[in-house]
């Protein structure tokens, strides 16, 4: 086995290993070995993961919810008609339409019977009370004062109502 080295400026670097069976495998050997040494000290010591990991999507700001609108309460007006309606009896909260009434000071509440049986009108604790209602009649009543009223029909006392009077 031989080994030379010619530089006499160290410019050049030279190695040549001759062998008598095997002179090209052991130059391809060190080839292979200054490659890989040259790849190594390339990619310095940081370490790159061969698959990135997936980096977690921001989550999404939420659009601002707009704050529900109230529903109006109706304007009271001066007069108002409501209807004791159809099958009324077999209803409660629902007998009277309007519910509840929306009515002025100084203002008129006018119940018409639209049921085939007859109804009243009567204040809770005996504020007012129509009598007896027909089918197809009317009863008014004017509500001078501010405050909410409760009423209900004697004859079917499921049927309930409220004049709110502002």
């Amino acid at each position: 086995m031989r080994h030379e080295s010619t530089s006499a400026r160290g410019n050049n670097f030279a190695v040549t290993l001759q062998n008598a069976q095997g002179g090209n495998m052991a130059t391809l050997r060190i080839t292979i070995a200054t490659v890989l040494l040259a790849l190594s000290l390339g990619c310095g010591s940081s370490y790159s993961p061969s698959t990135p990991s997936p980096t977690p999507a921001p989550a999404p700001t939420p659009a601002p919810t707009p704050a529900p609108t109230p529903s109006p309460t109706p304007a009271p007006t001066v007069g108002v008609a409501a209807s004791i309606v159809s099958g009324a009896r077999n209803l409660t909260t629902t007998a009277y339409a309007p519910n509840p009434i929306a009515v002025a000071v100084g203002g008129t509440v006018t119940w018409m019977n639209n049921d085939t049986t007859t109804h009243t009108s009567t204040g809770d604790g005996g504020t007012w009370d129509s009598g007896n209602v027909a089918p197809g009649a009317t009863f008014s009543r004017t509500f001078s004062s501010a405050g909410s009223f409760r009423y209900h029909c004697t004859l079917h006392p499921g049927m309930i109502g409220t004049v709110n009077v502002q």
